[in-house]
């Protein structure tokens, strides 16, 4: 298979603090045309339209696991977190709603969520609000598409741990700071919010939990298991829950890996494990980890009873590629697709990276979301047909969520 090449138009819109102009990463990869020079705005609510770019995204050929292909992302439109009216900014986590989300709610099928971590100050980790963006004609459009699902209580820091279960529930982790430092981080939760965003279900240290910052879900209906990044404590949980009489029930909580490099930064607070990605047909479990700069796999994550004799399971992708990679998904092919801090083996050349690493582990294409770094961070993948799918990624720097779309074709 191959990813189809065509063109597509992307739009850039205000941020709170401002915008920035086109990016540029490796030129044999990607190229964006400047769409306008950076310049201050001044802060606003609601969204505006300021300019637009013809894109064109090629990814390199490599020779991977499965065969010569050509991979392609297509910008489809890039909006706004669109701060909300407590200030909340510096979007972390990224979901879907998936099909079969019960009505009766105010999110449907398709809407996309965001966690925020900062507050208004900014503070980091006292962010509490979930936003989100409702698409209009199958596509989630730039103006007049955001509002707040969730307000949450004070002092939370939501957190990259964002998921949404059929059932009609909401998961997301907290990680909260006093004045926003490593040394000032409180013990963390993981939230379960039913569809109409009321608290249902706490759960922390006790639960093996103590401080959740990434998470995917293996959501077969009434049962789900849950893999949960802690990055203070450098382990992986796996929560074992049950949709029973309509609420989530714990079967069981446990370390499935530990051991992972945990270390402040004044920028992000805090490096340790943080996405991580589940392949169901093999059972195994990749997990991003910042500090080690490297991705690890897990083999048997849904059925251990306890982490790898090696605490960490095997280092499965350490290349120079990787920038402190922070979220994970699995793209629909197989792939790997991971977002770079730049916190780790930073490179000004080759900001806020995407990269996307085949099923055997090697480089297939990267493209940047912002020309700054530090921008990449939450990412999410929804497959929206057999040959399409959409990728979201968060870009920290300006506030906002990118949206592409990813197209699949036979090979020639």
């Amino acid at each position: 298979m191959r990813y189809q090449d065509v063109g597509h138009i992307a739009f850039r819109v205000a941020s709170i603090a401002g915008m920035s102009g086109g990016a540029a990463a490796d030129g044999s990869i990607l190229k964006l045309f400047p769409i306008a020079k950076p310049r201050t705005v001044k802060p606003v609510l609601c969204l505006s339209l300021l300019g637009a770019a013809v894109a064109l995204f090629q990814f390199q050929q490599v020779k991977a696991d499965d065969g010569e292909r050509d991979a392609r992302f297509i910008p489809s439109v890039i909006i706004s977190s669109a701060v909300p009216a407590n200030g909340d900014g510096n979007p972390y986590g990224m979901a879907f709603v998936p099909k079969g989300f019960p009505q009766g709610g105010p999110l449907k099928p398709g809407d996309l969520i965001a966690s925020n971590f900062n507050n208004s100050v900014p503070i980091q980790g006292k962010g509490t609000t979930i936003i989100k963006f409702t698409p209009v004609n199958g596509q989630v459009v730039a103006s007049g598409s955001a509002s707040v699902f969730f307000p949450g209580p004070k002092g939370l820091g939501l957190t990259t741990a964002l998921g949404v279960l059929r059932r009609g529930f909401v998961i997301v982790g907290s990680v909260p700071t006093t004045m926003g430092t490593f040394a000032t981080i409180k013990p963390g939760s993981l939230l379960i919010l039913d569809r109409h965003a009321n608290i249902v279900l706490t759960l922390t240290k006790k639960d093996l939990l103590d401080s959740p910052w990434d998470l995917t879900v293996r959501d077969e209906g009434d049962v789900a298991k849950v893999f949960v990044s802690n990055v203070v404590s450098g382990t992986v949980t796996r929560l074992d829950l049950a949709i029973m009489n309509g609420k989530p029930v714990v079967m069981g909580t446990t370390h499935i890996a530990k051991g992972y490099m945990v270390q402040p930064n004044a920028a992000a607070v805090i490096l340790g494990p943080t996405g991580v990605a589940y392949d169901a047909d093999k059972d195994v479990l990749y997990i991003a980890s910042t500090a080690d700069n490297a991705i690890f796999v897990v083999p048997n994550a849904a059925r251990r009873t306890a982490p790898p004799a090696n605490g960490t399971g095997a280092v499965f992708i350490h290349d120079s590629h990787l920038r402190g990679p922070l979220g994970l998904v699995l793209a629909p092919n197989g792939d790997l697709i991971t977002t770079n801090g730049d916190a780790v083996n930073g490179d000004l050349g080759q900001p806020s990276e995407v990269v996307e690493f085949s099923r055997a582990g090697k480089f297939v294409g990267q493209f940047n979301v912002d020309p700054a770094q530090g921008g990449a961070f939450g990412i999410a993948v929804e497959k929206s047909g057999d040959d399409r799918a959409k990728l979201a990624v968060v870009d920290d720097n300006i506030n906002a969520v990118s949206v592409y779309t990813l197209q699949e074709q036979d090979r020639d």
